[in-house]
């Protein structure tokens, strides 16, 4: 490799295994300086690992890191720190009854006389360069009170606040609404006028094509190359990225709805703090349909799907499952009514890490009698179930059942839960955010798995931030905004601006 100064990050040679499985295999990485550079590979592809070797939280077994045309050792964070580096991790770090002001200068705090705590300075300081930067972030607002978009400005404002002049941001926009992901991209270009070299890890190809000027593929470990952006298409990245063609539209029949399911009529549901987030919203999702709901975030979507699923109470109306009332009782009782759910975070709801696959697997259904009596499981039926699973649903590695589940991809996990939540042969299921966090060959799965519950004749009812998402593979579309469903229309009656409006609040009563 040839060392330049033009280079903010040259990575050559890099090596990380752990145990027997080799992560990364001999990865080059070259960066220039003051750009826009970003990392696609699928779900495990070894992406996330490159960056965490260079930001010290992993230390490669070979290879060399040069920062300014100068070789580096980084062997903690604090090291990357100094070398100025900063990352910014998909779940944010933050202390959420913290201020801005708190959470900016965490760990680097400005201190006084006897080392005495000086937050007035402190708030100098970072008044000052919120204004260097132009973020529009308030300085005494707590964590809790303000937008994801905005959380992520703060951890963005605590790696330049520390000196960073090359930021890492892992997976930027997988939690961001489409305003949010374009104010993101403004604040990047912003950041790489001033002087900052930006990487970003992602698997959005849309957004690499409208914020980095190049990228580089790493598809299982190894090295793709790097593209120039303006000169490549998604189509192009999309088959470098997994190695085959793949369809980056939703290839379906037409649906044949039959009759109503999951009938939802006068639901008010009120969130942790008692405030009313859904307010008489009415809804039908028929057999062999996918409705789905588009909306910005915060507009009761959450409070829905913990009301069907009896994870959370309702003040007033109605639950049906085929003429069945099942709101205000347990989630047991959602479970005997075939409702299954695909949850929005596969961490905090969808699966226990430090289980086993397999565990994961049954975890719905362990009181069966084939897989044992009591407190005692049957291991042998519970991983020859499980095998079964990961064969039919392609869960990687192969023969993983005793696995933990915490070792597997984002997107492996998720067809963990998928495979264990299709396989129960659901009445309904309520799919939440279902593709968050996933690549192009994850999402093309996971969509064909909507579809084909959906045409095995259950109600499907799709929750999502993605309105592409929404769009592309809802037979109807519902838009909820303020709690309730303020439009709706068949597909291909309406198009992304009517539904845009009515989101933001244009013509809802």
């Amino acid at each position: 490799m040839e060392v330049s100064p033009e280079y903010a990050v040259q990575m050559h040679g890099i090596v990380k295994r752990f145990g027997s499985f080799t992560a990364l295999d001999h990865v080059d990485l070259n960066v220039r300086k003051q750009t826009v550079h970003a990392i696609l590979g699928e779900n495990g592809a070894g992406k996330s690992t490159l960056m965490n070797i260079l930001y010290g939280l992993y230390q490669a077994d070979e290879g060399a890191i040069c920062l300014d045309g100068e070789e580096v050792g980084i062997a903690t964070p604090t090291d990357a720190i100094r070398h100025g580096i900063g990352m910014v991790h998909q779940h944010f770090m933050l202390v959420e009854n913290f201020t801005v002001t708190e959470n900016i200068v965490l760990g680097d705090e400005v201190c006084g006389a006897a080392g005495v705590l000086d937050m007035k300075r402190a708030r100098e300081e970072v008044v000052k360069i919120v204004e260097e930067y132009g973020f529009e972030v308030d300085p005494d607002a707590k964590i809790e009170d303000i937008s994801v978009g905005m959380q992520q400005r703060v951890e963005i404002l605590k790696a330049l606040y520390r000196g960073a002049d090359t930021l890492i941001l892992d997976e930027p926009t997988a939690v961001l609404t489409p305003q949010e992901i374009e104010k993101l991209i403004e604040i990047m270009h912003d950041l790489v006028g001033k002087g900052k070299t930006i990487i970003i890890i992602t698997h959005k190809l849309k957004e690499i094509l409208s914020s980095a000027d190049e990228c580089s593929i790493i598809r299982r470990g190894v090295s793709m190359g790097t593209v120039d952006v303006s000169k490549t298409t998604e189509t192009e990245l999309a088959s470098k990225m997994v190695g085959r063609n793949v369809s980056l539209t939703v290839e379906k029949t037409p649906a044949h709805p039959g009759d109503v399911i999951l009938s939802i009529r006068g639901l008010s549901v009120k969130d942790e703090r008692g405030i009313e987030q859904v307010r008489g919203l009415d809804l039908d999702v028929r057999a062999g349909e996918i409705v789905g709901i588009a909306g910005i975030d915060g507009n009761g979507q959450k409070e829905l799907v913990s009301a069907i699923c009896n994870l959370a109470r309702s003040e007033s109306g109605t639950i049906e499952v085929d003429g069945r009332e099942i709101q205000n009782t347990n989630p047991r009782t959602s479970l005997d009514n075939a409702v299954a759910v695909i949850p929005s975070d596969r961490h905090r709801w969808g699966l226990v890490l430090p289980f086993t696959v397999g565990e994961n697997l049954v975890l719905e259904r362990h009181g069966e009698e084939r897989f044992g009596k009591g407190l005692t499981l049957d291991y042998t039926q519970v991983n020859a179930f499980a095998h079964e699973l990961i064969e039919q649903f392609d869960i990687r590695p192969a023969g993983c059942e005793e696995h933990v589940a915490s070792g597997l991809s984002g997107g492996n996990q998720q067809k963990v839960i998928i495979a264990r939540e299709v396989s129960a042969s659901p009445r309904v299921l309520v799919a939440f955010q279902p593709t968050r966090g996933l690549d192009v060959g994850a999402i093309e799965f996971v969509h064909k798995a909507l579809l084909s519950v959906r045409d095995g004749g259950a109600a499907v009812l799709l929750v999502s931030f993605e309105l592409d998402e929404v769009m592309d593979l809802s037979d109807t579309i519902a838009v909820i905004y303020h709690g309730k469903i303020v439009g709706e229309f068949a597909q291909g009656t309406v198009d992304e601006g009517q539904i845009g409006l009515l989101m933001a609040g244009g013509g809802a009563k």
